[in-house]
């Protein structure tokens, strides 16, 4: 190999990085919290409800067996709450539970159900 004579190599210009942010002068606000919301109707079976809120939120049979006598009464009832992101997937969740077995009469549609913001 042949050298070049007076050949030089620039070195690299000097880059000095950005400023630094000044993280922590604004805190990030928090999402409001959301219920998942569901609703009565007269076509579903209580076992299926029991079932869905047992296999969806992990609750045993009791807790599912009083939220499904809450919302038959009053019509509807808060089954679970929290972030919106996981409001959202507990809500398609509880929609795609499936048929519902123990009717008596066939029940080709999920249970209602909504989320909405809770205040906070």
């Amino acid at each position: 190999m042949t050298e070049i004579a007076g050949a030089a190599v620039e070195a690299p210009p000097q880059i000095e990085p950005p400023p630094k942010k000044q993280w922590g002068k604004s805190k990030p606000k928090n999402q409001p919290p959301h219920a998942v919301v569901v609703f009565n109707d007269d076509e579903h079976s209580f076992q299926y409800v029991i079932e869905a809120f047992s296999k969806v939120f992990g609750y045993p049979r009791e807790k599912s067996y009083a939220l499904a006598v809450q919302i038959h009464n009053a019509g509807r009832g808060i089954v679970w709450s929290g972030t919106r992101e996981l409001a959202e997937l507990k809500r398609d969740q509880i929609r795609s539970c499936g048929r519902d077995f123990h009717a008596v009469n066939k029940v080709t549609f999920p249970l209602g159900v909504t989320i909405e913001p809770l205040p906070g």
